[in-house]
């Protein structure tokens, strides 16, 4: 029997920016908070001087150890999911602060498209618009009622940038100005104005100026080091939990962060949850965990699969299409991150400083920017260069064709280390009802608990879509004056590799509890004080990096929270239409 714990107001599973955000939130309002993290904790100190590529891009230090718990993956229904057990081939971020420690830092918001994406596509093109078998859904809430979640997300987070010249409304300017315009990206935002797009700098959370945000939490300004993607910030200057909100929650006195959780269950009753199951990893014993309000707010993955593992709400199955939880797995990896490297002979840029927010866009074909009515797809993507900064082992690009060691590949490879650029078109991902989330028969973690399943088909709407967007890639390159233009082909089948580490779905939001698992609160249908927090809400997969709308999430969700503790209970709504009503009394 697990040793039982007093009782506490709010207990929050995961400490990135979804867990991250409510427990700030929830002590600043002078709740009792408990955070379980099943890593270590760590600051800013655990990163000072970690510049080190074989550490931390190759071996995945940063990352969860896929050999004691994984996935488990499958592109066909009619086959045998296996493990991934390649830490290349899907990343999860471990201890405190999470993926949102190790991330890149753009930092964009959805559509007002995306929000109402059936409502829309429906009233514009009409329902046979919408192919057979694919699911979308409105989310529950439209753009103008949440926007001002994502500017309270950029002020907290400090994001640095500009308006996008064709973007939705903004309640405020970007906190901070836009970073660094290199030549390259010069380069890049002339050929797209030529060619008559809107080009703008990417919206990043690595902070040009030193920033204090409203909670009192001072980000650094960034250096253009280079090592942000898969690394901490030794600067303190790429906005993250542990520089933010994480601090923020401790200097109130009533959070407390245990690491080295790794929760087994959430308990519950049949009407409520009543806490959760953890073991302490450290001593191997195992915790009961009661609580008021349960938050969890882990990866996609953690959060679907907690819910199926307790038995909470009613699994997804894709024969009937009925059930919720698992239903519109999505996500942005593999043919997601496709388009075409321009080489150029004569011009030389510095390619060796960068940051991962640090680069330029533009989004005509974003979400239904253009008309669809003769395209075989629905959706859309927006082009983008990113100024990473390349890193000495993984910096070889080398024309197509080129050998890959010898005398021909040694001189390409150092004539073209600074002559190149990549160009990525970014699509959205649309929900099947054959993709989906759902417990393994077979394979089990070290605790003897299944491990979660993930079923996923490319369909000819993503072969169409990626192959549009590698066609304006290229018109891009061809404007920049590139001499040699390799475009990259996009598969027939999804290989099993979750290479975006941006997952989506399985515990989808909207406005009816028949094809959603939680309001848009973020608070479960099935139980009133669970609330499921992050990219496990999205009802598909927009075009744009999901980072800014989890946070935006976390702050409506923690809206929620509040109220329903104010309240003494109940099931949160929008408006007092009748339908609210009934679902009050779901």
């Amino acid at each position: 029997m697990p040793t039982q714990l007093d009782k506490v107001e709010v207990l929050v599973v995961g400490s990135g920016w979804a867990g991250g955000i409510v427990c700030a939130e929830m002590a600043k309002a002078g709740h009792e908070v408990v955070c379980l993290e099943r890593g270590e904790e760590k600051t800013i100190d655990d990163y000072i001087h970690v510049k080190d590529e074989l550490r931390f891009s190759t071996r995945y230090e940063m990352m969860q150890n896929l050999s004691k718990e994984t996935i488990t993956s499958r592109h066909k229904r009619d086959i045998t999911a296996l493990p991934v057990r390649t830490q290349s081939d899907m990343i999860a971020g471990n201890d405190e602060g999470g993926g949102s420690v190790h991330w890149a830092g753009a930092t964009f918001p959805f559509l007002p498209y995306d929000f109402e994406i059936y409502s829309r596509t429906v009233e514009r093109y009409g329902s046979d618009k919408i192919p057979e078998g694919m699911t979308i859904q409105d989310w529950g809430i439209t753009y103008d009622e949440f926007e001002e979640y994502y500017a309270q997300f950029e002020l907290t987070a400090g994001i640095s940038g500009e308006p996008n010249p064709i973007g939705p409304e903004r309640s405020i300017d970007y906190p901070n100005p836009p970073m660094v315009e290199t030549p390259n990206i010069a380069l890049f935002k002339e050929a797209a104005a030529n060619l008559g797009y809107h080009p703008y700098a990417q919206p990043s959370a690595n902070i040009t100026e030193v920033y204090e945000n409203p909670d009192g939490q001072t980000i650094a300004q960034c250096q253009y080091c280079a090592f942000c993607d898969s690394y901490g910030c030794d600067y303190g200057a790429k906005a993250d939990p542990i520089v933010t909100v994480l601090p923020t929650a401790r200097e109130t006195g009533n959070f407390e962060l245990r690491a080295k959780a790794n929760v087994r269950r959430v308990t519950y009753d049949g009407d409520q949850a009543t806490g959760v199951v953890y073991v302490d990893t450290a001593s191997g014993i195992e915790y009961e965990q009661p609580a008021d309000v349960v938050v969890l707010a882990g990866f996609t993955f953690t959060n679907t699969r907690l819910l199926l593992l307790s038995d909470i709400g009613t699994p997804y199955n894709p024969d009937t299409q009925e059930g919720v939880i698992g239903k519109n797995f999505t996500g942005q990896f593999s043919n997601n991150f496709l388009g075409a490297r321009a080489f150029f002979n004569e011009k030389k840029f510095n390619l060796y400083m960068g940051a991962g927010g640090l680069g330029v866009t533009f989004d005509d074909f974003s979400g239904d920017n253009i008309d669809h009515t003769d395209l075989d797809f629905i959706h859309g993507g927006h082009v983008e260069y990113r100024q990473y900064g390349d890193r000495p082992i993984e910096s070889n690009s080398v024309p197509d064709g080129t050998p890959s060691w010898g005398r021909e590949f040694k001189e390409k490879s150092l004539f073209y280390a600074n002559r190149n650029m990549y160009l990525r078109f970014q699509h959205a991902t649309l929900p099947w009802y054959h993709n989906y989330l759902d417990l393994d028969p077979t394979y089990t973690d070290p605790y003897g608990d299944p491990l979660l399943r993930v079923t996923n088909e490319y369909t000819e709407q993503d072969r169409n879509l990626q192959l549009y967007g590698i066609d304006v890639c290229r018109e891009v390159a061809e404007e920049m004056g590139a001499d040699i233009i390799d475009t990259d082909d996009v598969p027939e089948e999804f290989n099993n590799a979750y290479v975006g580490a941006h997952y989506a779905g399985g515990v989808i939001m909207g406005d009816d509890p028949e094809t959603s698992a939680v309001n848009n609160y973020l608070q479960m249908w099935d139980a009133e004080n669970l609330f499921v927090v992050g990219a496990s809400a999205f009802p598909h997969f927009p075009n744009y990096h999901p980072t800014k709308t989890v946070g935006a999430l976390a702050y409506r969700a923690a809206d929620g929270i509040e109220q329903y503790l104010d309240n003494g209970g109940g099931l949160l709504v929008k408006g007092n239409t009748e339908k609210s009503q009934q679902q009050r009394k779901v």
